[in-house]
């Protein structure tokens, strides 16, 4: 395990750039108006603007793009989800059972990714999806499939892993286990993950969720840089404290180096998606939610 090692850097970052504008009421509508795709135009409360994900890295060197894990809006409906990840200027959305349940039919799900690709979101994954057992696998690709997924974002049982390969070389797509940090017994880091699945299907990797990777003490950028070649989704937050009793806070008011993430991204030629997965606020998301997307374009402006 690897410990994380107090930095300074994300205050030096912010010292040494020009300065990422205070992005809160109607001041946040020039960043958060930013799409990851194609050029579109999307309204928010106060402007208008468009922009690419392209023009937000000054270098052009930005591979990755940003979206949403729908666990942020386990409280509200698919249509209420759409609607705020459109608003937030987030392109790719993984969608949790909550907005489309596991147990939908082929027709259904369908129905549901025609929903997105309407209005310009890309349901790109679904999760997180548990397996237990070889039956709950099956139904994950096939709801996968049905969906035009490219990703399962999953926590599948060791005892399954082989049947989830078994899938992944029938259908191509991609499994991203998710790390939950502290109290998890089966994948707690992405060290766990790889030591269960390094000698399986190169398609079945990691979606390293940062806050739980930060929160028990191993260091967010290193294990981006070790395991790159396995790294196939991210969950991103920031923390209010780097251990067990961190919890979930709007991105730039916690303790977690976003900075430096972002930069090693970079570096290491990233180029799938960084879903944003804003915890607090169950009830009222959006608020903390466009915080956190327009501080993180803030500093892909930097970058």
């Amino acid at each position: 395990m690897i410990r994380q090692q107090p930095q300074s850097s994300r205050r030096r970052f912010l010292r040494t750039t020009l300065a990422v504008p205070v992005l809160a009421g109607s001041g946040i509508s020039a960043f958060v108006a930013g799409t990851t795709g194609a050029k579109e135009t999307i309204s928010t409360t106060n402007s208008t603007t468009k922009e690419t994900h392209a023009e937000i890295s000054k270098s052009g060197e930005i591979k990755f793009q940003l979206g949403l894990a729908s666990y942020t809006t386990r409280k509200f409906d698919r249509t209420q989800t759409l609607a705020m990840s459109r608003r937030a200027g987030l392109k790719h959305i993984c969608l949790k059972d909550f907005h489309l349940k596991l147990t939908s039919t082929n027709e259904e799900c369908a129905a549901a990714a025609q929903e997105c690709r309407q209005i310009g979101i890309n349901l790109y994954a679904g999760g997180v999806i548990y397996m237990k057992k070889p039956e709950d696998v099956e139904n994950a690709f096939r709801y996968a499939q049905a969906c035009g997924m490219t990703t399962i974002v999953g926590v599948p049982e060791p005892a399954v892993l082989p049947i989830v390969e078994q899938h992944v070389q029938k259908t191509g797509i991609y499994v991203a286990i998710h790390n939950h940090g502290p109290g998890d017994k089966v994948y707690p880091t992405p060290e766990s993950i790889i030591e269960k699945i390094q000698t399986l299907d190169q398609r079945i990797g990691l979606c390293v969720d940062i806050g739980h990777t930060a929160r028990i003490g191993v260091d967010v950028a290193e294990t981006f840089r070790k395991y790159k070649d396995r790294l196939f989704d991210c969950h991103f937050k920031d923390e209010t404290e780097m251990n067990p009793k961190g919890q979930t806070c709007i991105c730039g008011r916690g303790v977690l180096d976003l900075p430096h993430y972002l930069m090693t991204l970079k570096e290491i030629g990233y180029d799938r998606i960084v879903s944003f997965e804003y915890e607090a606020d169950e009830k009222d998301p959006l608020p903390g939610l466009m915080e956190s997307v327009g501080y993180i374009r803030g500093i892909l402006r930097m970058l």
